[in-house]
This record gives structure tokens, C-alpha cells and sequence, in this order.
């Protein structure tokens, strides 16, 4: 019985430290993790959505950007969400019932997508309110790990962090290939049925929050938290006021604003070259391996690189880059031999490593702005900044496409949005000097802080047994 015992023990350890990366297994941290997985998985429909906008409401493809620029509003006010929950509680807790909440939202919109939405109008709410749910429970279910990490280690607070970030990259990774496969067999709304099954297992898993209720004595808690709440405001005042601050920011704005030729180009390879939803599945899956492989060579080779330097030529690399798809814009690809498909994936491939680096730059950046006290608000903030910016470029990169005259069944301009957009990525570098120097980026978080961002390469690829957790 004591040798039984002795190797529970030990598979309990090992796959507390191999699975769980030394957290431990208990019933609040697997519902963190399904919130963070089911915020993966809802990527089944990405593609449904796009084919429905497209074949079903016969929306063209300036339209369907100036959508997608409208559906990221709530996550343009992600702040907001974590001062509602934690200033009107719901039944006496902050956490559980907005999750409950999150996830009924998340059902109504797909339910109602697979459904009772017939105009591009309906569409635009329930699309907005599927992004709103995952907006509130992310924010939710960020302030819970952010209230785990507080009392623990950073090591270990990088490998929660790890854990998370893994989750809904598992999530994503499993949908991606099977988000093209099911448009194979099923109708775009079945596949709306079929997601809105998924954001109930949030409402479901959010009984499993350990949290107290808060004090009946609402009065006198009130009083209580009212100052801390005003002087944490003044200091997320006096932080984004600082030059050190909003100039990077304001640079990560320029940088993510230049407009995109994403809409148009869908409706290019599915009109035009006629790619199947089973095929643009598979390109998901690929970018998605491509977006893992870029975060692993960031962090591997390039994390110590000054950020100017990677910024300058990450952003000149990709523009470079991005013109070859030109060649397939103009079927170029076709006299040199090469299929589209194969074509596509390749270029897919290595445009997204690139982005997946530039971006991983701007997660560090963001993250070594933040400072003691109002470390994630700010960084809240910061990445509403970046949203907002998300919009800008949709709103542009659709009135360009409507000036081109680019529409569901003419590409003659496509070539010159290509262009446009491509050469448009270098307009931020005069103003690569906002970002901070060298010697000023070397900075290390104060006061036992840690990054935002997990080592996940390093913990669930490279992981070797005695390897060291690390966080950016």
C-alpha cells in the first residue's frame, strides 16, 4: 500500500509539473483553463462567419471590412468591463456571475446567427455581441489569474501565465483545420449551431470560481475600497501623461492602423481562384503552427534584440515579403510553375512568422510600460490602444478597397491594394525613435512584478525537465 501510494504520489507530481507546469490541478484552475480554451475553440466559426457574410448576405468586400472594424469595439473598451465587475457586484460576487453572463451572451449571438439573422444589420449586433462575451469573460477570467499570480513566485506566475496562453492555443489549433472541414458537409448556420454550444461550458465551469461573497455591509466596504479605486486612477492618470508612455503607445497605434487588404483578399482566393472552405481550413491550421513558430523563435533568438532594431527590420522584412503576393495576385505563380495552393501556403507561412514576431514585440513593449501599481489596467489600456488601431485599419483598408473599385467579382485593382497596404506598413518607422532606447528597455519590472506574456515555446516544445520558467 505505501509503494501504491509513493507512485500515485510521484504521477500526481509529474503531471503537476509536466502537464499542469507546476501549478496545482484543482477544480478553480481547470475552470480558468476551459474559459481560456474555449476562447480557442470559438475560432470554429471564423471562417463560417466569413462565408456567410459573403454567400448569404451577399455583402461585398468592402463591406465586410467595415464590419469587422465595427465587431471590434468591445474589445476596444476592455477596461471598462473590469471596473463594472469589480464596482457592481452581482448577487454579492464580481467574478462568477459576469462569466455565467459572458457565456449565456456568447450562446444567444451564435443561436441567433444560426437562426434569425437575415440583414447585414442583424448580423453586425449578434457578431458584436459574440465578441463582447469573449471581451467580458477574458477580462474576467484575466483578473482571476492576475489575483492567483499576486501571492506566488514569478517563476511560477510565468508558468500560469504559460498555461493559459497554451490553453487557447490548443483550443485554436484543434478548430483551425476543422473550421474549413465542417463547411465541407454542413451549412454555415449549422456551424453557428454547433459554436454556440461552447460559451455555455463558461457559464457551466463558472460554479467552479472559488470566491467569497462580498461583505453585506456595502456601505462600509464602499467606503472602504472608494480610495484605493481614485488612487489607482491617479495613478493610471499620471502614467498614461508621461512621454515615456504614450509615445511608444502612440507608435504601436501608427504601426497597427495602416490599412489591410484581408476582406478583399478573401473574397480573391474564394471567387477568383477558388479555394474550397476545406482547403482555407488547412491554411488556418498552417498559420497557426507559423503564429506558435514565430512566438518560439522571438523568444529564443530575438527577445534581447533592442526594440527598434527589431521593429525597423521586422517591418521592412514583412513589407518586402508581402509583396510576393503579388505574384499571385496577377498569376504570376502559374507561369513559374507553381499551383496557388502550394503557393498560398507558403506565403502564408512565412508572413505569418514574420507578423507573429512583430507582434510578440509589441506584447513586450507593452508590457515593460507598465508600471507599479497599475500594471494591468494600463496594460488593459494598452491593448484597447492596439484594438482601436484594428479598427482604424479595417475603416481604411475598406475605403481604399471602395476607391480601387474592388468588389466581390473585379480584382483588376487588387494588385495596387496590395501595394497600398504593403508599402503603408512602413509609414511608422520615422517614428521609430518614440520607442525606448536600448539601455532604457533593459529595465526590469519593480516591486515583484512579471510580464504579461508567457515563455510558452520554451514550456510546452522545449520544455526539458529542469528548465527554467521565464515570462516577458
Amino acid at each position: 500500500m505505501v509503494l501504491q501510494s509513493s507512485g500515485l504520489s510521484k504521477v500526481k507530481d509529474s503531471v503537476t509539473q509536466k502537464l499542469f507546469l507546476g501549478n496545482e490541478p484543482n477544480a478553480e484552475l481547470i475552470a480558468i483553463l476551459t474559459v481560456y480554451f474555449v476562447q480557442g475553440i470559438l475560432g470554429l466559426s471564423r471562417l463560417a462567419v466569413s462565408f456567410f457574410l459573403k454567400d448569404e448576405l451577399l455583402l461585398s468586400p468592402v463591406q465586410v471590412s467595415a464590419l469587422l472594424g465595427i465587431v471590434f469595439l468591445p474589445w476596444m473598451i476592455k477596461p471598462v468591463f473590469g471596473f463594472i465587475s469589480d464596482g457592481l457586484p452581482i448577487f454579492g460576487y464580481r467574478r462568477r456571475p459576469y462569466l455565467i453572463l459572458s457565456g449565456i451572451l456568447g450562446t444567444a449571438s451564435w443561436v441567433s446567427l444560426a437562426t434569425i439573422v437575415h440583414t447585414s444589420w442583424a448580423a453586425i449586433l449578434a457578431i458584436a455581441l459574440g465578441s463582447l462575451s469573449v471581451a467580458m469573460s477574458d477580462v474576467i477570467v484575466d483578473s482571476l489569474v492576475v489575483e492567483r499570480v499576486r501571492g506566488e513566485s514569478q517563476a511560477k506566475a510565468g508558468s500560469l501565465q504559460s498555461l493559459c496562453w497554451g490553453a487557447s492555443a490548443i483550443g485554436g489549433l484543434i478548430t483551425a483545420y476543422f473550421s474549413g472541414l465542417l463547411l465541407q458537409y454542413f451549412t454555415t448556420r449549422t456551424v453557428f449551431g454547433i459554436t454556440a454550444l461552447f460559451p455555455l461550458i463558461v457559464s457551466g465551469v463558472a460554479w467552479l470560481i472559488a470566491e467569497s461573497p462580498v461583505s453585506k455591509d456595502a456601505q462600509d466596504s464602499n467606503q472602504t475600497n472608494s480610495l484605493p479605486i481614485k488612487h489607482q486612477l491617479g495613478q493610471l492618470r499620471q502614467a498614461i501623461t508621461q512621454k515615456t508612455i504614450w509615445l511608444p503607445t502612440a507608435f504601436i497605434f501608427i504601426w497597427q492602423a495602416t490599412p489591410n487588404a484581408d476582406s478583399a483578399f478573401f473574397y480573391f482566393a474564394t471567387n477568383e481562384l477558388h479555394f474550397e472552405p476545406e482547403f482555407l481550413g488547412r491554411v488556418h491550421l498552417v498559420t497557426s503552427f507559423a503564429s506558435l513558430a514565430g512566438v518560439w523563435i522571438f523568444q529564443r533568438f530575438l527577445k534581447s534584440i533592442p526594440f527598434r532594431v527589431i521593429f525597423v527590420w521586422s517591418t521592412v522584412l514583412s513589407s518586402i515579403l508581402g509583396m510576393t503576393v503579388l505574384l499571385l495576385v496577377t498569376h504570376t505563380n502559374r507561369l513559374l510553375g507553381i499551383d496557388d495552393h502550394w503557393f498560398s501556403l507558403g506565403d502564408s507561412l512565412i508572413l505569418t512568422v514574420m507578423g507573429k514576431i512583430a507582434f510578440m514585440q509589441v506584447m513586450v513593449l507593452a508590457a515593460r510600460l507598465c508600471p507599479s501599481g497599475v500594471g494591468a489596467t494600463l496594460f488593459a489600456l494598452l491593448m484597447s490602444v492596439f484594438n482601436s488601431a484594428a479598427t482604424v485599419s479595417h475603416a481604411l483598408g475598406a475605403l481604399i478597397t471602395y476607391w480601387l473599385g474592388i468588389t466581390a467579382t473585379n480584382f483588376e485593382s487588387l494588385w495596387l491594394l496590395v501595394v497600398i497596404t504593403n508599402l503603408s506598413t512602413l509609414l511608422p518607422l520615422p517614428f521609430v525613435n518614440w520607442l525606448p532606447a536600448a539601455n532604457e528597455q533593459t529595465e526590469t519590472p519593480k516591486d515583484g512584478e512579471q510580464g504579461f506574456l508567457p515563455d510558452l515555446m520554451s514550456e510546452l516544445v522545449l520544455r526539458e525537465a529542469e528548465s527554467e520558467k521565464n515570462s516577458f
